[in-house]
């Protein structure tokens, strides 16, 4: 017997002995079925205890959106990191030459190793002035617009490790323009892409961004994470 089959027992009797002290005739009172409806007093038990359940799970779907926005901020800075990473790749053994001419302007990288997932060098020389060292991207927006590259290294034709170009030709390949993003990623936790810039001559606690080049990309964002973390410091 459940507590609301209880309940309705117990009013039962309390009607019928109210019935026997007034000398009314009692008749038994069959019990009523589900199909007789709900009383008041089981409709307010229902309530409350969908009022409780709804109570438990607002805090759960809240946290699962808050997740999700956090996976697609970490997603998103992974992605204009490793764009960054690879724009500095490919800027070892750029624009030597014209480096060597800028006073200044120690970049003639000639004993540097070059990363093998390097395929292409910076041809676009201007993009590198004598602030910019370390040859990091100027601004996010490059990455998307992209830059002038050429093949690294002497092209292997299909039939052999030789051909019939000279020096001079290879030098003169159709020089080719790189795209290291798609579109600029937007921070999730504030709807636009006004992320934090940092140079390589920055600290983290640096306030504002120098302009000299993009090294790092932080949140815009001061609110806190589910791992009490500062987006600003993912």
């Amino acid at each position: 017997m459940n507590l609301i089959s209880k309940i309705q027992n117990l009013m039962f009797g309390i009607k019928n002995r109210e019935q026997k002290k007034s000398g009314k005739n009692s008749f038994p009172v069959p019990r009523l079925s589900a199909a007789a409806g709900f009383t008041l007093l089981e409709l307010i038990i229902t309530l409350t205890v969908l009022a409780i359940l709804v109570m438990g799970t607002l805090p759960i779907a809240q946290n699962a959106v808050k997740r999700q926005r956090e996976m697609r901020l970490r997603e998103n800075l992974r992605t204009i990191r490793a764009a960054i990473d690879e724009f500095h790749r490919d800027t070892i053994g750029a624009c030597q030459q014209q480096g060597a001419s800028i006073p200044g302007n120690p970049i003639p990288l000639g004993g540097s190793s070059v990363d093998p997932r390097s395929r292409v060098v910076i041809a676009d020389c201007e993009l590198f002035d004598s602030e910019n060292l370390d040859r990091y991207p100027p601004d996010l927006e490059t990455l998307v617009d992209g830059v002038e590259v050429k093949a690294r290294g002497m092209n292997i034709q299909q039939n052999g490790a030789f051909s019939d170009k000279n020096a001079t030709e290879l030098n003169e390949e159709k020089e080719l323009k790189k795209v290291y993003l798609r579109e600029l990623p937007i921070d999730p936790m504030t709807g636009e892409a006004d992320w934090n810039l940092r140079s390589s001559y920055q600290t983290e606690d640096d306030g504002s961004w120098d302009e000299i080049n993009v090294f790092d990309v932080r949140s815009s964002s001061d609110g806190e994470g589910l791992n009490d973390e500062k987006y600003s410091d993912w």
